[in-house]
């Protein structure tokens, strides 16, 4: 998708609603700076902003995705290519998925080998002490790469209300996590559960 014509597109129909990058920011709950990377194309929208950005400025996902405003015969064969675009995201989360299970795993077998290591052979203490804040170095760096691959693609699904939504960093960095659920208050009920990790929006996804 190209960033800046989406960029562009948000910024003419934001002018011809007569809302200044504030007041959009205002009614999306986010910062002006957040609307102005959008309309610079430096970023697009998260998913879970993409239905109200667009009620907000009389368009449809359809035409955000694609920058403009689409004819009827248009309508639908930008539907399609824009379909296709979602269904390669969710492939690729589904194997970002799996990077990370195996990233998180490797990392922690390494960490775990290190102690071990240091604890069956005989050395010098300030040697063990080394091999140990290596393999804590180890762990947390392979987790960390886990989260942040996560991060670019978390949806989560509320067990309150069944909605799925994407957290935002924040929320996503402060939760406490198991490996497929994460504690979140969702946007759509305002309750805080153990929401599951889903591969997108779409609930025909399993």
């Amino acid at each position: 998708m190209d960033q800046l014509k989406t960029g562009r597109f948000i910024s003419q129909m934001r002018k011809e609603k007569g809302l200044t990058q504030r007041e959009l920011a205002e009614l999306l709950l986010i910062s002006d700076k957040t609307v102005s990377k959008w309309e610079c194309g430096n970023g697009l929208p998260e998913v879970s902003l993409m239905m109200p950005l667009c009620k907000i400025l009389g368009i449809t996902v359809n035409e955000l995705l694609s920058g403009r405003r689409l004819s009827e015969s248009e309508y639908q064969k930008n539907a399609e290519e824009n379909m296709m675009k979602l269904i390669d995201e969710k492939r690729e989360g589904k194997f970002r998925l799996i990077v990370e299970f195996c990233v998180v795993m490797l990392t922690l077998l390494a960490a775990i080998t290190i102690i071990m290591v240091s604890s069956m052979f005989e050395m010098e203490t300030w040697k063990r002490i080394v091999l140990i804040v290596v393999a804590i170095v180890v762990m947390f760096g392979g987790i960390a790469v886990a989260a942040a691959l996560e991060m670019r693609n978390a949806v989560f699904e509320c067990r309150a209300c069944g909605e799925r939504f994407v957290p935002t960093k924040t929320a996503y960095i402060m939760g406490a996590h198991t490996i497929m659920r994460r504690h979140l208050k969702c946007p759509h009920c305002g309750k805080f559960t153990w929401a599951k990790r889903c591969f997108s929006l779409e609930k025909d996804d399993e």
